[in-house]
């Protein structure tokens, strides 16, 4: 009888081992097919993230043609676009072909030493170009686009250009290279045109912001479009050089024009990025 019980529990210990054997065998290969599971998603999202950013600039570049195609443009008749108060000068020829194809572009933008050199959008639905391109298609890129309070004729003091920080460096993902003074002394200056002026703007402030609350009394950037008089304008000049990263040496006085460029602040403490550049006469 011992040895009958001794064999029972020794095949007893055995199959348990078995079984705990088999469960440890089974989790690994769950854990093997998750894994597994979790890399090709990401090797997916990182395809699909690097599709979309070069789709964006192959785009970019495509309309960049179309815009600096002087016989094209020549050949279609330009638009004259009619405000409520005054009428507006003759569209710039270079953007006659590309107003036909979306009649939302307000404007061009470059900025020498980064990928921002794409056409500026404008739409009443500020989320709009947040993910929609300049053929009106999904893309996570989104566009360029101006506050939809600001207007380009008649022109507003101060127009407000957003843009994504894309970390491919797409959109405004290049605008940050501006924290460092010494970037921004060897490019002070950003292009930007609209349909009806060529511009060119030197760069005077710079410099990170949070989002205030609405009932919050503070200087907000982002509702800075029109000054209801010099000491106004003045207040607000103060407000953001005392904000800037550093002094640029260059001054502003009532009357000046102005753009705003914000983007997406990744930085400790920060929601969004500043620059502020007024028009070189």
């Amino acid at each position: 009888m011992r040895g009958i019980v001794f064999i029972n529990n020794r095949v007893s210990v055995d199959m348990k081992g078995k079984n705990k054997a088999g469960k440890d065998d089974l989790a690994r290969r769950i854990i093997r097919l998750i894994c597994g599971i979790a890399a090709a998603a990401s090797l997916g999202y990182f395809a699909y993230y690097c599709y979309e950013s070069s789709g964006a600039s192959d785009k970019a570049e495509k309309l960049s043609v179309v815009k600096d195609n002087a016989v094209v443009n020549e050949m279609i008749p330009p638009t004259v676009h009619l405000d409520e108060k005054q009428e507006a000068p003759p569209m710039l020829d270079e953007f006659n072909a590309l107003y036909l194809k979306n009649r939302s572009i307000v404007g061009w933008i470059k900025v020498e030493g980064t990928q921002i050199d794409y056409p500026v959008m404008q739409s009443s639905n500020e989320e709009y170009y947040l993910d929609h391109n300049f053929e009106q298609e999904k893309d996570s890129n989104g566009s360029i686009f101006i506050d939809s309070a600001c207007s380009i004729w008649p022109r507003s003091q101060n127009i407000i250009i957003y843009g994504h920080n894309m970390k491919s460096g797409k959109m405004f993902g290049g605008l940050d290279k501006y924290k460092d003074k010494g970037y921004c002394d060897k490019h002070p200056v950003i292009s930007f045109d609209t349909l009806y002026e060529k511009g060119e703007y030197q760069v005077m402030y710079v410099f990170n912001e949070v989002i205030h609350e609405e009932t919050e009394v503070a200087f907000k950037y982002y509702q800075f479009i029109d000054a209801n008089s010099a000491q106004e304008y003045e207040s607000d000049m103060e407000a953001m050089s005392e904000m800037s990263l550093y002094d640029t040496g260059v001054v502003s006085f009532y009357g000046d024009s102005l753009i705003t460029l914000s983007t997406c602040d990744y930085s400790k403490g920060a929601e969004r990025f500043v620059v502020v550049a007024k028009k070189i006469d």
